[in-house]
Order: C-alpha cells, then sequence, then structure tokens
C-alpha cells in the first residue's frame, strides 16, 4: 500500500513509497483511511524532537489522525463491525496514518460523528481529546471559573475555546491582529492581540491557563494566575510524572524532573501547580466528544485541506505555523489488494 514515511530523522525527510500492509492484532480495527490530518506532532516527530521517549522503528509512518472505515476487525474485537464508520487518535507508538491503511487498538476508536464529512472527522481527534485531558481531566474546570487558552486560532485552541466554553469558563485566548473577531465568533470572551498587548500585564486572577507556547510565554503565564490556580503547558518542559506514566527509564525521569525543576519551582513560588500533558488516545473519550460534535457543541475547523500527493505542502504550510484550526489530508479509498 501506499504511505508517507520517513527513514531517517530531520526535517525535510519523508517521502511516499509502498510499505507493507498492517498487521491486524486480535484487538485491532483495521481501517481504510479516507481522511488525515497534519498536527505540529508530526513535524516533532519528524524531526526527531521525541526519539528518546518514543522509540519509533524506521521506516516510520507519519500521520496520528483518521477517519475511514473499517474493513476488518481482530477475533477480540466487541464494538465494531466491518462497514463502520470511525475515527480515531492512532496510540503513538503505532501511529501512521499517512497511509492508505492502518490497524488501530479498538480502545483508541470511535463511531464517526454523523454530522461530520470524513474531512472534518479527520481533524479532530488529537485536538480535542488534547483538550479535553486538559480541561477535564488535569483542570478540572468548573462553571464559572477563568481560563487563559494560549494560541487560540491553532487546532488545540479552537478546540479548546469551544469546550471550556460548554464547561461554563471565562475564556480568553491570544491571537494574531487578523485572527481576534475570528476567535472571539468562537467563543472567546476576551482576546489578546499579541502583537499589540501584553497578556501578563492585560490578565489577572486566572484559575488555568492552558500553554501551548515556548517557555518565556509558560513563565509569563504565571504572572495571571491566582493562588492555587493550574499551569498546564503542552509543550513542555515535560515532569517526573509524565515518565511514570510512559513507563520510561529511572535515568529519564530523573531527567524530566530537572527539566521541569525551573518552572515548577516558579510556580511554587506563585503558588500554582504546573503540570504536563502528553496527549494519550482514548476511544471513550472521544465517543463522549462524538456527542458534543452532534449536539453542534464543538465543530471543526478546518483551514485547508490537500490531497495525499501533497502532503509535502501540506507539512510545509503546518510548519509556518499561521493554519487557522486544521490542515486536512484527503485520500482515494481504494480496496486492498487480494
Amino acid at each position: 500500500m501506499k504511505a508517507f514515511f520517513i527513514e531517517r530523522y530531520g526535517k525535510q525527510n519523508g517521502r511516499i513509497g509502498d510499505v507493507p500492509e498492517p498487521l491486524v492484532g486480535a484487538s485491532d480495527v483495521l481501517i481504510q483511511v479516507h481522511a488525515s490530518s497534519v498536527n505540529p506532532l508530526d513535524l516533532k516527530i519528524r524531526s526527531g524532537e521525541f526519539k528518546i521517549i518514543l522509540p519509533y522503528q524506521m521506516p516510520l509512518i507519519l500521520g496520528n489522525d483518521v477517519a475511514g472505515v473499517v474493513l476488518s476487525t481482530g477475533a477480540a474485537v466487541k464494538r465494531f463491525k466491518p462497514g463502520d464508520k470511525v475515527y480515531a487518535r492512532a496510540p503513538e507508538i503505532r501511529s501512521g496514518t499517512f497511509a492508505e491503511r492502518i490497524a488501530v487498538d479498538e480502545t483508541a476508536v470511535a463511531w464517526k460523528p454523523v454530522n461530520l464529512d470524513m474531512t472534518e472527522a479527520a481533524g479532530m481527534p488529537l485536538v480535542a481529546l488534547t483538550a479535553w485531558q486538559a480541561l477535564v481531566d488535569v483542570a478540572k474546570l468548573k462553571k464559572g471559573q477563568k481560563v487563559l487558552i494560549h494560541a487560540g486560532s491553532g487546532g488545540v485552541g479552537t478546540a479548546a475555546i469551544q469546550l471550556a466554553k460548554h464547561l461554563g469558563a471565562f475564556v480568553a485566548t491570544t491571537t494574531s491582529t487578523a485572527n481576534v473577531e475570528w476567535v472571539k465568533a468562537l467563543g472567546a470572551d476576551e482576546v489578546i492581540d499579541y502583537k499589540q498587548q501584553d497578556f501578563a500585564n492585560d490578565l489577572r486572577d486566572y484559575d488555568v491557563v492552558l500553554n501551548s507556547l515556548d517557555g518565556d510565554v509558560l513563565k509569563q503565564s504565571l504572572k495571571v494566575l491566582k493562588p492555587g490556580g493550574q499551569l498546564i503547558s503542552l509543550s513542555g518542559p515535560p515532569t517526573a510524572q509524565f515518565a511514570r506514566e510512559q513507563g520510561l527509564s529511572w535515568l529519564l525521569g530523573l531527567a524530566m524532573r530537572l527539566l521541569s525543576s525551573g518552572i515548577r519551582r516558579k510556580a511554587g513560588k506563585h503558588g500554582v501547580g504546573y503540570s504536563f500533558v502528553f496527549m494519550r488516545a482514548n476511544g471513550n473519550q472521544l465517543q463522549k466528544i462524538t456527542a458534543l460534535i452532534e449536539a453542534g457543541v464543538i465543530k471543526p475547523v478546518i483551514d485547508r485541506t490537500f490531497p495525499f500527493d501533497q502532503i509535502v505542502d501540506a507539512l510545509h504550510y503546518v510548519e509556518q505555523g499561521r493554519a487557522k484550526g486544521k490542515v486536512a489530508i484527503t485520500m482515494d479509498p481504494q480496496s486492498p489488494s487480494p
């Protein structure tokens, strides 16, 4: 089958070529890929940023989001059957959605929202699960609380704004001048134009900050939190707790404890907590998100769509950092060879 893969780490690496068909385990669902989407995570994996904590084997098929149709299932699969329309964030160690087909453990899969087409559905799993795990699982965001979501026009930002509003929070976000009115339409109550304003001077007494930007923004975010607040980062630094959750060695755990010691110490002085969130695949949570999508609470935001044979252009477009929402990849679904 055709897939986009890398044979070594590097920012410009990757090509479309033939690869073996996926091996379908007892608990796996074999999905005919109709659409996928590009995430900044894909670029980081390609460049090798996660090679220490995610031991990928080469050649490595990239891609984390998928929407498609079930072709077959493993012997132990109970929830899905051939013909089901599904979507998923593939578990990180078995990612590879930039391909004609992929085998995904059924625990990561959910039925596709009936009101979304395949392209729209493919843009949702990773960003919606990230928002859910940060705001629901970690922050336990409640009605009436105040949350600052950085980079509101990005993939995670667009999903997080909508989810936070559904949870009843007052939502502030940061974005560029061109996107101010656009993120307001998504539900943001207060928008900081980072080209003209300094969020650290303008915002105060927030319960939660969700950061996906650099270390300087992370440190400045402490100023807007009230005592007892929570600083949640998607971009690091990782913590020893993350190392334990990933089953990493004690040495890596120690390294991550040291990496995060600076921000944890600063957070402690401000009387706030610090957490690092690395999204994990979860079909049950994704099914809850499906219900919100079907109810119109969360809507997909697709900036551009590229055909599979232009995937290098899609990656480059996302790398520029100007996409509003998600960038989708469409496949030409074909049946597997006999």
